[in-house]
C-alpha cells in the first residue's frame, strides 16, 4: 500500500560558485567556477505529512559536492535534520532528500556516488523580507541577500524553468554569508562574492 507524502516551505542554497552560477543558466552541463562545487541547500518545512507523520516545522539541510560538471555525477552528499525532529520525521525526511519516495529529489539520485550519512544538530532558519539564512554551528552558515527588480519593485530578480529540484523559478542572490564544514566538505567564502538562490518548494510524492 503506497504510503503518500507532501511538504511546502521555505528553501535558501548557496554554493561555491561565483554569481551567477553557470550550473543553473547552463543546465548543470558547464563547468562550475571551481574544479568542484560545494554547495548546501537548506529547507523549513511549514506544512507536511509522510502518511500519518506530521513533518510541519522540521528543517534539513543537504550538503554536497560534485566534480565541476554537476551532471556527470559522483557527488558526495549528506543530510542534516534539526535534532528536534522525531525519529520518524527523521525517517520520513531521510526518504524524501534521497528520492527514495519520489519527488523532485528522486530525478538527482543517480548522480550521487557517495553517500555520507544523516546526522542531527540543532538548525536555525530565518526568512526576513529578500533574505535567508540558514546556520548550525560549526557545521554551516548562510545567508543570502535578493538582487533587487528595478522593473517589479518589491520584488527580486530571478531565473525561471530552470532544472532545479527546489523550485523551477529561483530568486537570485548573493551570498552574505557562506560557510561549509560538514561531511568532509569545506567551504569559506568572502562576502557577496558566491552565488545563492532563495525560493518557496511544494513537493510530494508516495512510497510504495
Amino acid at each position: 500500500m503506497s504510503q503518500s507524502w507532501k511538504i511546502d516551505g521555505e528553501y535558501i542554497e548557496a554554493c561555491s560558485c561565483d554569481f551567477l552560477c553557470p550550473c543553473i543558466t547552463q543546465n548543470s552541463t558547464t563547468p562550475a567556477t571551481h574544479e568542484f562545487c560545494k554547495v548546501a541547500m537548506s529547507f523549513a518545512v511549514q506544512r507536511g505529512h509522510f502518511g500519518d507523520t506530521t513533518l510541519d516545522g522540521v528543517v534539513f539541510a543537504v550538503i554536497a559536492q560534485s566534480p565541476a560538471i554537476m551532471s556527470q555525477g559522483n557527488w558526495a552528499l549528506g543530510l542534516i535534520v534539526d535534532e528536534t525532529a522525531s525519529e520518524a520525521q527523521t525517517a520520513a525526511i531521510a526518504a524524501i532528500a534521497s528520492g527514495q519516495v519520489g519527488g523532485p529529489l528522486a530525478a538527482f539520485a543517480g548522480l550521487v556516488g557517495e553517500f555520507r550519512g544523516v546526522t542531527r544538530a540543532r538548525i536555525e532558519f530565518s526568512a526576513d523580507g529578500h533574505r535567508r539564512a540558514v546556520h548550525i554551528d560549526g557545521q554551516l552558515t548562510q545567508e543570502v541577500e535578493g538582487i533587487p527588480s528595478l522593473s517589479a519593485p518589491g520584488q527580486c530578480l530571478a531565473i525561471d524553468n530552470t532544472l532545479h529540484p527546489a523550485n523551477p523559478r529561483l530568486n537570485l542572490a548573493l551570498a552574505v554569508k557562506n560557510f561549509i564544514r560538514s561531511f568532509g566538505i569545506e567551504w569559506d567564502a568572502p562576502p557577496r562574492k558566491t552565488n545563492g538562490h532563495f525560493a518557496p518548494f511544494s513537493w510530494a510524492g508516495a512510497a510504495s
